[in-house]
């Protein structure tokens, strides 16, 4: 299990690092509450361990046989964000006041987790990232149970991480700061979800045509 290590740590500063997941963590738990960044937190942990399931069963099979699989998860996950930045566009310019309240910016706290879900499993850079893993974890012959094994311990990882990120971006200080600043810090959001979209897009279309 020693050997494991260095991919546990790798995959921890991974996820430290700012990024999607950590984004849409810290973007509903500003606007919409701890519980609603708790919620997209587990439901960024629960997308972690449902890609190491497909990766030990399915996936790694799939993506050899089909490369394009890949372009086409550019594609979608470019899509999504592209999504995501638009809607916080969108609420600024429908916002009339300093800040709305939290139930008419998430409608249910499904939403929340599904936010969390949805960014992991159409996150392409995810993708390649469990392609790492997957060839590390083959190359010391743990066959499918280890996939289970180390997407367990990622998945724990990831809720651990982003379930801090999530109560620091409710604290008091972080909350009031959003409600006077609301709308550069959702134009912030918006940007920077929009930018990554647009590059994945990009990326996945060139791929495609080079086909």
């Amino acid at each position: 299990m020693f050997e494991l290590l260095p991919l546990f740590l790798g995959v921890f500063l991974a996820q430290v690092a700012p990024g999607p997941n950590m984004l849409a963590v810290s973007s509903i738990s500003l606007s919409s509450g701890r519980r609603a960044g708790l919620l997209a937190a587990c439901g960024v942990a629960v997308g972690v361990f449902l890609t190491a399931i497909f990766f030990a069963f399915a996936m790694r099979a799939l993506l050899e046989s089909f490369p394009f699989l890949l372009n086409l998860m550019k594609i979608v996950g470019g899509g999504y964000l592209l999504f995501l930045g638009l809607r916080s566009l969108h609420y600024i310019i429908k916002t009339k006041d300093s800040v709305t309240s939290h139930a008419s910016r998430l409608k249910s706290d499904g939403n929340a987790f599904m936010t969390g879900l949805f960014v992991v499993l159409t996150n392409p850079k995810a993708l390649m990232m469990w392609v790492a893993i997957s060839m590390y974890v083959a190359s010391l012959e743990f066959g499918s149970w280890g996939f289970l094994l180390v997407g367990g311990e990622v998945a724990f990882s990831a809720l651990l991480i982003y379930a801090a990120y999530a109560w620091l971006f409710s604290t008091g200080v972080a909350v009031r700061s959003y409600q006077r600043f609301f709308k550069g810090v959702e134009a912030s959001f918006g940007l920077i979800f929009g930018a990554l979209g647009v590059k994945l897009l990009i990326e996945g279309l060139a791929s495609v045509r080079a086909y």
